[in-house]
């Protein structure tokens, strides 16, 4: 894989419009599926919010830095889905996989809920540094629990993991990207299911 990247400019112009080259792969990551078993059962329901993302993110493009001030994208793969949506969708199976819970959902699917979980996608990109070839996935998500009706805050964290890739390949490069937000995932779940009154 030739890891040619393509600026957020670029991207809003004609790159990817039918005719104008290959196809992009197309990616996806799985959710957590193995947790810690002291975690609690818990008889409270849960809906789980759409993530917010700057616009640089909320994008199906898979994002990455090589300078900090400058976001670029990969020219030849994307995410299945915009990045907040499959997160959330992770997020819920995530919780769904555990087996301590006895509803979760998304907020469209208009749930009766207990207490909500609002995240914030702070990082989800491929970082290179110092002329490395395998980059590293960042991902960064801040929780916040709120407690309904009253849309009160009762607890919020900010969960993080970098994982280098095995080499520079996209495959290598999404299986890292799968192992750290994989973490965070786990970190989400089990912090959410022992916080909650």
């Amino acid at each position: 894989w030739a890891m040619v990247a393509i600026s957020v400019l670029a991207q809003s112009g004609c790159v990817g419009l039918p005719g104008t080259g290959t196809p992009a792969r197309l990616y996806m990551l799985s959710p957590k599926s193995m947790f810690n078993d002291d975690i609690p059962v818990v008889k409270w329901q849960l809906v789980v919010e759409l993530p917010v993302a700057p616009s640089g993110l909320a994008t199906p493009s898979i994002a990455l830095t090589r300078d900090p001030i400058e976001l670029q994208y990969y020219a030849a793969a994307r995410w299945a889905e915009r990045a907040p949506q499959m997160v959330q969708t992770l997020i819920v199976e995530s919780f769904e996989n555990s087996g301590k819970i006895i509803a979760v959902g998304r907020q469209a699917i208009g749930l009766r809920s207990d207490f909500n979980l609002k995240s914030d996608l702070r990082e989800f990109q491929a970082e290179y540094q110092h002329g490395q070839s395998a980059p590293t996935a960042h991902v960064k998500i801040n929780a916040k629990l709120i407690k309904q009706p009253r849309r009160q805050i009762i607890a919020s964290k900010t969960f993080e993991a970098r994982i280098m890739a095995e080499s520079g390949s996209m495959g290598n490069i999404v299986r890292a990207f799968d192992a750290a937000l994989g973490k965070v995932l786990r970190r989400i779940v089990e912090w959410t299911l022992t916080t909650a009154p």
